[in-house]
């Protein structure tokens, strides 16, 4: 994601440095005209705003980590975390942040590497509006910013989201499978749920993309998919809210990812389902 989203940034004339554990991501990303820093540390020193695209929220605590005993984050900087991280965490990581005068917002996408190239990810923003109004000089850049409310917010309504985009992924797929082995043309189905009540982004989208044409290839895996669904189940309980349609399906996709290889897409999930529909 952070490669494609610096190329858009540079295209808009914005100065990026930028860094990766990755040696091939340092070099897609200095071909795309950025500049490849040596560490995170010379990546974010003397930036007035600092991005984090990251895996989780134990990876974002100790880049944080670094970047503040390096000093190579100024007061008064802003730092937007666009990772999928626990909202919580967030919100404690923003008050330290706030004792060394170090402002936070969170801002996690969605809308996968096609969204990021194309420059149309949605945007969830969580942070002060002079705070959110200041990132969005950067973040318009990326796609269509929806301000959610306070510090934490954006990392909430992500997870939330993911939570129901993988709920009605493995329903979606269910219904699918047992329409197929009835005799059902899966265009057919798609018509019909497209065009009624039963329409959602795995039937206007993965489905005929990425999971009938056998690609498997939407760009977010499966694991993080997971996570995602493991965030919302935790605000959940932290709120106490119900969650046990969730609970039912972080169970279904975690017995999925045990199987399938570490490095799956999450569509990989209706190929799973067919070799192994629910009960069997």
């Amino acid at each position: 994601m952070g490669t494609p989203m610096s190329a858009r940034l540079l295209d808009a004339g914005f100065t990026v440095r930028g860094f990766d554990l990755s040696d091939d991501a340092r070099s897609r990303f200095a071909e795309a005209g950025g500049t490849p820093a040596v560490s995170a540390a010379e990546a974010a020193r003397a930036a007035e705003l600092t991005i984090l695209m990251l895996p989780n929220s134990a990876v974002v605590t100790a880049v944080v980590d670094e970047l503040l005993a390096a000093g190579a984050l100024a007061a008064g900087s802003l730092v937007v975390d666009m990772s999928s991280s626990e909202p919580l965490e967030t919100r404690a990581l923003a008050k330290r942040l706030a004792a060394v005068g170090v402002r936070l917002v969170d801002a996690p996408v969605s809308g996968g590497v096609k969204g990021a190239v194309a420059g149309t990810l949605t945007i969830m923003v969580g942070g002060s509006p002079d705070d959110v109004a200041e990132a969005r000089a950067v973040l318009d850049r990326l796609g269509r910013v929806v301000p959610t409310g306070e510090i934490g917010s954006g990392h909430a309504v992500k997870a939330l989201n993911n939570l129901l985009s993988a709920t009605h992924l493995w329903v979606t797929s269910e219904a699918m499978e047992a329409g197929k082995r009835f005799g059902l043309d899966p265009e057919v189905m798609l018509s019909v749920f497209n065009g009624s009540s039963g329409r959602s982004g795995s039937t206007e989208n993965k489905w005929p993309n990425f999971i009938l044409p056998g690609t498997f290839d939407s760009g977010f895996g499966l694991r993080l998919m997971l996570k995602d669904m493991r965030i919302a189940a935790g605000l959940a309980r932290a709120v106490g809210a119900p969650s046990e349609l969730g609970e039912d399906a972080i169970g279904f996709w975690a017995t999925a990812a045990d199987e399938l290889d570490p490095a799956a897409d999450h569509t990989r999930v209706a190929e799973w389902i067919r070799e192994h529909p629910a009960g069997a």
